[in-house]
């Protein structure tokens, strides 16, 4: 996409210049604090280079009067920022102590005084700080960090890490599944909780000055932990006594389950509360009296039954009871708890529905759920105010990113709070469309039009199809931000087919299994409706997809030549290969047999092919791994109806990129990718030459 101030002008929003969108300050996470008088977020923007996003904590006025204010402040960043009992704020960061300048940079703990003062460094360890994590009515603090399997101690594991460094030893011996996770390759270390507690007071004698405090030192209180806590979800009672976790259970041939535990923390000691076959369990918030846990349960996929999350409480005041009573069952979403009220009679959660996120109210005793917010956003990280009568979350939709909100819980009253950035500001309009499927299933999507489109100025259309599928289009996207393309004049579709979140069990059901015939007609479905439209130009249609997203592009393209080109982004082709390779195999192969697989595996098409496909793919993702998109290059060039010509020139186009993963994360990468996706598009669909980012050297 061309930059408009090359010549002195300014862009008529940040998204019509690549350089004005990746400078858009992007806000995420948030904490408050015991007093309820401060909150803060962490804000990331673009360095002065515009090769790296850089994040910071800000702090927010609760009560909306006060302008956000920056509050940390360093080249590296910070991040993960908790408040502890005492008003005390913790974070994370490789920003260099200023007590130990030459020391080799890693993620450590930072705290910065409630009392006021300078940031300092609490906590540094070889392995580096994941996490920090406190509880609410006691000063008691805890961290998740990894460990060398084997390590006797934190000496011992300082010791064989730096002896690996220094050796250049980076094999990893492994004896149970999975190997890699995303983007990154498991072990041998492995990540543990840990209580961070004072250590030795300084030799007596030795000069120091009144603000001197004892060292803290960490206590592992999961070293004989009998599962794996790489992708576990853990929450703190709010007495610090008690901390509970998933953990991945490991079970025969490389499958696994989520089991519920819960760790003493005065002694250590581990015990599994749930474990059941078919069943994965993980912690929500704990009551306010610490007597009760809300567990979300996740029933495993089979071929022909789509996944069931229910949320239910856990009596864990005492006793050997491990019986779950049912909170909400009549409910016909999928909630993600996240706080209790303090008077423990109600549970604030959040849940996809009709293409918004918004908060709802659980009651406890009888498992009424009331909807708190009633606009068309999707709201994350809700924090209740000590007195209950307030909430403050983080809200987006597409038509503003994330931004800081205070929710009245007695009128559902929603006011932004005063942000470090004012709302992007586009040109366009956003709209709620649907239609009919077959079966009589209503197929819902937002369409954002172009400024002017009209009857006699008809927008091209592009159809962006979500990924997961678990999932639905609701909330702000950084990576896939329809409005880039909206201010190149295209109609974006986004709509939620069978398979998306939202709708209740059976909308998932109607898809599950058969990716390629309720998902894929209920596309062409509302692509139908919307292209019937007099503000669009249905001789001009494009499909787009990444994951998922991907899979479906690749699908539409071997079942229809309606569009004129499509775009597929770390997308699964042939189910096959797919099946073991992916870093989530176990969870994979419970969803489809071979049969179904295959039934349903675009790679079996590509000689129907004959519309251009812009491929799009990083070698380092491992969810979707790179030979499924070097497979579907070349069967593209070597099978579809559009091969290459005899100068070896083909329609096709195929962006690689050997250090990015399942999603484009570098700023200049992402300049790249929607640019080359805007010139594929402008040459396949409008007829027009766009300039390829000079970024790529061609």
């Amino acid at each position: 996409m061309d930059s408009a101030d090359t010549q002195g002008e300014q862009p008529d929003t940040p998204f019509h210049d690549l350089d004005h969108y990746l400078a858009i300050p992007r806000i995420s996470g948030l904490t408050l604090s015991p007093d309820g008088t401060r909150l803060v977020t962490t804000v990331t923007t673009l360095n002065n280079k515009a090769t790296e996003f850089a994040t910071a904590l800000w702090e927010l006025d609760p009560s909306g009067r006060k302008h956000a204010r920056r509050i940390t402040r360093s080249s590296k960043g910070e991040a993960g920022a908790v408040f502890a009992a005492n008003g005390d704020l913790y974070f994370t960061s490789t920003r260099p102590d200023p007590e130990s300048p030459d020391a080799d940079p890693v993620n450590a703990l930072w705290l910065l005084p409630a009392d006021g003062g300078e940031a300092r460094v609490v906590l540094s360890r070889a392995g580096g700080i994941a996490s920090v994590m406190a509880a609410r009515d006691a000063d008691v603090t805890f961290v998740n960090a990894e460990v060398l399997a084997g390590s006797a101690d934190e000496e011992n594991d300082e010791e064989r890490r730096k002896a690996r460094k220094d050796n250049k030893v980076s094999a990893i011996l492994h004896s149970g599944y999975p190997v890699r996770y995303w983007d990154a390759d498991l072990g041998p270390a492995e990540p543990r909780i840990f209580a961070v507690e004072q250590g030795a007071e300084d030799e007596p004698g030795k000069p120091s000055t009144v603000d001197a405090s004892a060292p803290l030192q960490l206590r592992n209180l999961t070293a004989g932990v009998g599962g794996s806590l790489r992708e576990a979800k853990t929450v703190v009672s709010p007495d610090g006594k008690t901390v509970y976790t998933s953990m991945t259970k490991a079970l025969a041939k490389a499958d696994s389950r989520e089991v519920l535990a819960a760790v003493d923390v005065a002694t250590g000691a581990v015990k599994v509360l749930l474990d059941h076959e078919g069943m994965s369990y993980f912690p929500g918030p704990v009551s306010p009296d610490n007597r009760t846990l809300v567990v979300q349960s996740e029933s495993d996929t089979t071929p022909t039954q789509a996944p069931h999350v229910k949320l239910h409480l856990l009596n864990v005041s005492g006793g050997e009871t491990t019986d779950l009573e049912p909170l909400a069952h009549q409910w016909d979403r999928w909630a993600t708890p996240l706080a209790w009220l303090p008077d423990g009679a109600a549970v604030l959660v959040t849940a996809d529905d009709d293409g918004a996120g918004p908060v709802f109210r659980i009651d406890v005793v009888d498992g009424a759920v009331i909807r708190l917010t009633q606009d068309a956003a999707a709201y994350s990280d809700v924090v209740v105010s000590t007195d209950g009568t307030t909430a403050y979350a983080l809200r987006s939709s597409y038509e503003f990113p994330a931004e800081a909100v205070r929710i009245d819980l007695a009128t559902g009253e929603v006011v932004r709070l005063q942000a470090p950035a004012e709302r992007p500001v586009y040109k366009g309009s956003l709209e709620r469309v649907e239609t009919t499927a077959e079966d009589g299933a209503r197929v819902p999507a937002y369409l954002a039009l172009p400024e002017g489109a009209s009857a006699d100025n008809p927008a091209p259309l592009l159809l962006w199809i979500h990924g997961g599928p678990l999932n639905s289009w609701n909330a702000w996207t950084w990576r896939w931000n329809p409005w880039l393309l909206v201010a190149k004049g295209y109609a974006v579709l986004l709509p939620d087919p069978a398979l998306s979140t939202g709708y209740g069990q059976e909308f998932i059901q109607r898809g599950w299994g058969e990716w390629g015939k309720k998902p894929f007609t209920d596309l062409m479905a509302i692509t139908d409706a919307v292209v019937d439209r007099p503000d669009i130009d249905e001789s001009r249609t494009a499909a787009m997809g990444g994951s998922f997203g991907g899979y479906m592009a690749n699908w539409v393209a071997g079942q229809t030549d309606r569009f004129k080109a499509i775009v597929t982004h770390a997308s699964l082709w042939a189910l096959d290969q797919f099946g073991p390779t992916t870093d989530a195999a176990q969870y994979w192969l419970k969803e489809m047999t071979v049969e179904m697989a295959m039934e349903n595996s675009p790679h079996l098409n590509v000689g129907n092919i004959k519309t251009p496909m812009l491929v799009i793919h990083g070698d380092k993702d491992y969810r979707v791994p790179i030979g499924e998109g070097l497979r579907l290059w070349y069967e593209l060039l070597s099978s579809s109806q559009l091969p290459a010509d005899d100068n070896g020139q083909s329609p096709h186009r195929f962006l690689y990129f050997p250090d990015e993963n399942h999603w484009v994360l570098q700023p200049q990468h992402a300049k790249v990718w929607y640019g080359v996706v805007e010139h594929f598009l402008a040459k396949q669909v409008l007829g027009e030459d766009v300039e390829l980012p000079e970024e790529l050297g061609v």
